[in-house]
């Protein structure tokens, strides 16, 4: 009886969590049906359904084809592959977030801190503006721009290690300081663009931007955050015990070296994959797992799926607004998140100062 009474809150949190995450899975249904059909040309959401579920193999016979040509290619082709990845790119740099700020101990870090976000800028603009790149076919822009982030993650890493192990402030501080070196070479690259397009199109891109997702864009970014989003929920005790402290961590039996190797590897994956089809879109890292704690407190087990959810549907709504307020121009994802987050960042400021 005494283990039933035990065991019986642990429970009813479970199911908590569960209801929870049902319900943000619902909300994601939802706005993908909605924000598909949603554009300068409009698509009803009982046709976007329709056209969906003719896609499903066990439906296709059965749903009756009311819709024209040119809305299927409008859904299937064009806005779906847009929305899914606006879902992978939020849940991706919300997951990104959520593990800089465990490995920092710092609830104002985001994805961008080690310098990722510069890197892939530099090489994208590069192959962008002077086709460095264009051997690499099709998907040159986005490898191009996982290079450059792969090359800043080694660098910084290798300088971030004293004495075999990862010191923190060794890190955000090669962080900084790569970063401000690749934005240099970004504007260099910049300044020496050869036309006008080439530099509006470059830097539209950097601004962060969901225009040229292709079907082709998602395996990638889901496979990686599959493999990332596994790992931290296995190790979401040691992401616990890590806010406590490096030594608290060891205490409790974590090999803190290992874990701190581990993060900044899956933090690094996470942001370059992410950054590679969809520039750089700020402030969703930061946001997103301060809303997510605010909601169910601090434990990485909820957290952690808690806030990819939000972090999608958020990315996927402000797509929605960068199509809709110019009409039928559209602005880059990130300068809707940066005048959201900007006022959010100073109020986390304020509110770490009074404490």
């Amino acid at each position: 009886m005494l283990n039933f009474i035990e065991r019986r809150p642990r429970g009813l949190k479970e199911t908590k969590l569960t209801i929870i995450i049902l319900a943000l899975l619902l909300v994601s249904i939802v706005t993908v049906i909605f924000a598909t059909g949603i554009g300068p040309v409009s698509v009803p959401a009982p046709t976007v359904l329709k056209i969906l579920a003719s896609k499903l193999p066990l439906l296709s016979h059965v749903i009756e084809s009311d819709w024209t040509q040119v809305d299927e290619n409008i859904v299937w082709g064009l806005r779906l592959p847009r929305v899914l990845l606006g879902l992978l790119v939020g849940a991706a740099l919300s997951l990104t977030g959520v593990t800089l700020q465990a490995l920092v101990r710092n609830h104002l870090a985001d994805p961008f801190i080690l310098g990722v976000s510069s890197g892939a800028s530099a090489a994208a603009t590069l192959g962008m503006l002077f086709g460095t790149f264009s051997f690499l076919g099709t998907y040159s822009l986005s490898i191009s721009a996982f290079f450059g982030a792969a090359f800043v993650i080694i660098l910084v890493y290798a300088l971030s290690r004293v004495n075999g192990k990862i010191n923190i402030t060794q890190l955000l501080l090669s962080g900084v300081a790569i970063g401000l070196i690749m934005e240099s070479i970004t504007k260099f690259i910049t300044l020496s663009a050869p036309n006008a397009l080439g530099l509006h199109n470059a830097t539209f891109w950097m601004a962060g931007s969901l225009a040229g997702a292709k079907w082709g864009y998602l395996t990638l970014p889901l496979l990686a955050m599959i493999l990332c989003m596994t790992i931290l929920l296995i190790n979401y005790r040691a992401l616990n015990a890590l806010l406590a402290g490096d030594e608290t961590a060891g205490t409790l039996g974590f090999n803190v070296n290992i874990l701190q190797t581990m993060l900044v590897i899956i933090a690094s994956l996470l942001a370059g994959v992410t950054i590679a089809v969809s520039g750089s879109i700020g402030f969703v890292g930061l946001m997103v797992p301060h809303i997510t704690r605010l909601l169910i407190g601090s434990d990485h087990k909820k957290v952690l799926p808690v806030s990819a959810f939000i972090g999608g549907i958020l990315v996927v709504w402000t797509d929605v607004a960068a199509r809709l307020i110019i009409a039928p121009e559209e602005l880059p994802i990130g300068v809707l998140t940066a005048i959201i987050g900007g006022p959010f960042f100073i109020w986390l400021l304020k509110r770490k100062a009074r404490k």
